[in-house]
């Protein structure tokens, strides 16, 4: 048991630790890039990792037809939608961009005025790359089906959906770049402390299991030298 749990706890402990350095990176990742200028998307394209978090702006028009609401996002309490529309830029490609949050429950909502095909926008926010949820559901994907409620959004289903082909990641709409959505996206926590203390603990199993090893090593050792 000591040569199975030691290893294991050890190994625990380090992976915890490996944790902790990962979301110290992510957090000085996050403070470097939010100091960054704003990138204009179509120009500097880089890998999806490297974009993600980074201030963008992006210049096209929406392709409405091609719209997608993500069911049950909540705001301050209430029941709502996040609408996802696919931006097409000035370059000729497609990205996604998350305009924001508005009521609704069931099927029932109301969609804010929004700009038509023929309206030219300049996008300004944060790029994400989405992801679903631990268990994911498998989702009933109708080429037909218009303005689909799904419960989460990845860029394969979208693109199988919509039959478009987008870029690998999606733009949080900013805040303050117009009316008629909510808009108050959280930042991802960098919290290293969290796996630091997992880590003490596992090692500290596994001192306790050498320590109750040695404890009952030493308690047999007098046992037989009393018998003897």
């Amino acid at each position: 048991m000591v040569v199975i749990l030691v290893p294991l706890f050890i190994g625990l402990g380090l992976w915890q630790l490996d944790r902790a350095e990962q979301k110290r990176t992510l957090a000085a990742s996050l403070e470097m890039r939010s100091t960054l200028p704003e990138l204009p998307l179509g120009v500097h394209l880089t890998d999806a990792g490297e974009l993600e978090f980074r201030r963008v702006i992006a210049a096209g028009r929406f392709l409405g037809d091609k719209t997608v609401v993500i069911e049950n996002r909540k705001h301050r309490g209430k029941r709502g939608f996040h609408v996802i529309t696919p931006l097409l830029m000035e370059s000729g490609q497609i990205v996604l961009v998350n305009r924001g949050w508005i009521p609704g429950e069931g099927k029932q909502m109301t969609m804010p005025d929004t700009p038509d095909s023929n309206t030219d926008l300049s996008i300004r926010g944060e790029v994400r790359i989405p992801q679903p949820p631990a268990l994911g559901l498998d989702l009933k994907i109708s080429p037909k089906e218009v303005m689909p409620h799904w419960p989460y959004l990845t860029l394969e289903n979208f693109s199988d959906w919509s039959g478009l082909e987008i870029l690998p990641f999606q733009i949080l709409q900013a805040a303050d770049d117009s009316s008629g959505f909510m808009r108050r996206w959280p930042l991802p926590k960098g919290n290293d402390a969290m796996h630091t203390g997992y880590a003490v603990q596992w090692f500290a199993f596994a001192l306790i299991v050498m320590l109750i090893w040695l404890r009952l090593s030493i308690h047999k050792t007098d046992t037989t030298s009393i018998e003897v």
